[in-house]
């Protein structure tokens, strides 16, 4: 069952056209979120992100869209379809639906559709036998700017590289900004390990603002004896590295195991690990 503006219907075919904005300009955002047992985590950091995103692609956000409406509809959604009990991703679209070329019509009213499919983990886990190289992805690069953070229908970058990648049999990319920094994974943001000093970058080089990258951030803070920094990272200083790991909301912690000739640790990862479902344990 799929959710298209609060009704629910099998007919997905039906109600999203040819027409529609985010199809035809990619005028559409989205959050991707993991509910376990009927709670949405870190929902409130997703519901003001996606306000803050619509706000700066001028959508004229409803009056109903408040946190606990779209947090009711996603609920409705994953309760019917049998995962109320489980664990699920869920992805909350928004677009500004249908009407004019570059230029939105006047009568364009923004709306929303909710799709869910079952996940296996209701916590974080890390695999430790497995095996996750990546490479740099060099054939384009992101151009740092507020329009780069937005988790938008725009993802060119992420489809052709995760093709470059399966085609050369990694796991995953790094993506480069305009000044040649590495910002992030195709599929998460980015964390380096070296020592007590930890390494993310910046978000005004270009990364998406992570919602899992915040929760790490917050777990780390509170660790006196950990130095975390925020700071551009150059491809050289990958290879110098003791631990990569990449975050995100459904996976959590994927390490990096191999890059190039080098291969990786992910002691520092586990442990961050049992301390964000520790905070997950302790919220839900």
């Amino acid at each position: 069952m799929v959710n298209f503006n609060g009704n629910l219907t099998e007919d997905v075919s039906s109600k999203i056209t040819s027409e529609n904005r985010g199809y035809k300009y990619g005028d559409a955002l989205f959050e991707t979120l993991k509910v376990v047992n009927g709670s949405i985590f870190f929902w409130e950091d997703h519901y003001f992100r996606l306000m803050a995103s619509m706000r700066i692609m001028r959508m004229e956000i409803p009056m109903h869209f408040t946190m606990e409406f779209l947090e009711a509809e996603i609920l409705k959604t994953v309760e019917a379809n049998h995962l109320a009990n489980a664990s699920a991703r869920v992805r909350l679209n928004v677009d500004r639906g249908e009407g004019g070329k570059y230029l939105p019509n006047d009568d364009t009213k923004v709306r929303f559709n909710i799709i869910v499919e079952p996940l296996s983990n209701p916590f974080y886990t890390i695999d430790t036998d497995a095996k996750y190289e990546v490479e740099l992805y060099k054939d384009f690069l992101v151009a740092p700017g507020i329009l780069s953070g937005l988790k938008s229908n725009n993802k060119a970058i992420q489809v052709l590289g995760s093709i470059y990648a399966n085609e050369n049999d990694y796991e995953n990319c790094l993506v480069l900004n305009t000044n040649k920094s590495v910002i992030e994974a195709l599929n998460g943001n980015l964390f380096l390990v070296k020592g007590d000093k930890i390494k993310t970058p910046p978000l005004e080089d270009g990364c998406l603002r992570g919602i899992m990258r915040k929760q790490i951030l917050e777990v780390l803070s509170k660790d006196v004896n950990l130095f975390v920094e925020e700071a551009s990272i150059s491809p050289f200083e990958l290879q110098k590295a003791e631990e990569l790991f990449i975050t995100n909301v459904i996976k959590g912690i994927i390490p990096i195991t191999k890059y190039r000739k080098k291969t990786y640790d992910s002691d520092f990862a586990k442990n961050v690990v049992v301390k964000l479902n520790t905070k997950l344990r302790l919220s839900v």
